[in-house]
């Protein structure tokens, strides 16, 4: 007999919303958190997530975009919480580098609509940000910034009011197919449900069969936060997302959100770490130096000093792309995981996207090829 219809395993970024989706269709589901939603110790950490509808790359992802940014407009306003701040977003890069022009490649694709500022405009309009000769940036006036904490607590909350049911401090240990449903197994007891969606992030991996597994790996990624001279000058109102992405500097952040500080993190920074290892938070000498210069090189309005700083864990992919549909060969168990760093700005989308179709409904977005497990699937 079975539990009931869905579990959701990992009540974070993707599975507060596939669990906030499915409420909403009336069917009636559980979600397992191995410590408590939003806890600051997990891919969700760290206040803010950049939102852009933007991006470099093959895949596309503009769809899944398009989608999210409706459902964030949605949950804020089925929540009555501000969850997305859209202050636009600047990419900036030099004109003839790696970024920017890989970047209009992919714009040009999707047909994102988009600003591009030369040296002067950037240094008319946006003052804070210190370019080189020969910079420029890339307007996005549909981005802005997310509040993690207050988005995955707000789609848990109304999903509860629809009569979810969170179970917190249960990691779970196995999810297992059987032939009438799936086993779900914590420390303190099994359960047997039709349909399961796995979303644990860094948790996932264990979860996954033997060949996704070695498709992923945990990485530590830390955040810095600087305090700026005249906070005014770095309010949404004023200074937009960003990414910069020059020479061999990287770095992206967000406005203030406390009016106090701004956060500013080194790109690409991830290191692998291994499962059940634990996340350092502190910084290494070598991370704290290079903060501390990129800052000191991009933001003249910023004091070069690190006034807040952590690391947290995420799941990352061979391909730093995702694992989104159900595991090749099980008809009950879906994964929603291993989005590499950049899952928080898509989770609304990908939340529903993953409750739609496990639960056999209309798909949400087509060409999501580039996302299914199957592609990592053993031949034969």
């Amino acid at each position: 007999m079975s539990d009931g219809p869905l579990a959701v395993i990992g009540v974070g970024s993707v599975g507060s919303m596939a669990l906030w989706q499915a409420s909403k269709l009336g069917v009636p589901a559980v979600g397992f958190e191995a410590v408590s939603p939003a806890h600051p110790r997990s891919a969700v950490g760290g206040d803010t997530r950049l939102f852009r509808m933007t991006f470099r790359g093959e895949h596309n992802f503009y769809p899944v975009l398009q989608l999210a940014e409706r459902l964030w407009r949605s949950l804020e306003e089925e929540s009555g919480q501000e969850v997305f701040t859209q202050c636009g977003g600047l990419s900036i890069g030099e004109v003839d580098g790696p970024y920017i022009p890989a970047l209009l490649d992919s714009i040009k694709r999707t047909g994102a609509p988009h600003e591009i500022l030369d040296h002067a405009e950037m240094a008319s309009r946006y003052p804070q940000h210190r370019l080189a000769p020969g910079e420029c940036g890339i307007l996005d006036t549909r981005a802005g910034v997310l509040r993690t904490d207050r988005a995955v607590l707000s789609a848990v909350d109304l999903a509860r009011q629809n009569g979810v049911e969170i179970i917190k401090d249960a990691p779970v240990r196995e999810v297992r197919e059987l032939s009438d449903g799936v086993l779900v197994s914590t420390d303190d007891g099994s359960w047997t449900f039709d349909r399961v969606i796995v979303a644990s992030g860094s948790g996932s991996g264990t979860l996954l069969p033997a060949y996704l597994q070695r498709q992923v790996h945990r990485e530590r990624m830390f955040l810095t936060w600087f305090a700026a001279h005249d906070p005014k000058q770095f309010v949404p109102d004023a200074f937009p997302i960003f990414i910069r992405i020059t020479g061999d500097r990287s770095m992206y952040g967000a406005p203030t959100i406390d009016g106090s500080t701004v956060k500013a993190t080194l790109d690409g920074r991830g290191v692998t770490v291994a499962d059940g290892d634990p996340i350092a938070r502190e910084l290494t000498p070598a991370e704290v130096a290079e903060s501390l210069d990129t800052v000191q090189e991009f933001f003249p309005g910023l004091i070069p000093e690190i006034v807040r700083s952590d690391a947290y864990p995420d799941l990352c992919t061979s391909d730093s792309t995702g694992l989104l549909g159900p595991v090749p060969g099980s008809e009950r168990i879906y994964c929603a995981t291993g989005f590499s760093g950049a899952g928080f700005k898509m989770s609304s989308a990908l939340g529903a996207i993953a409750t739609s179709e496990v639960l056999a409904a209309e798909p949400l977005v087509d060409g999501l090829d580039f996302l299914r497990p199957e592609r990592f699937a053993p031949a034969g």
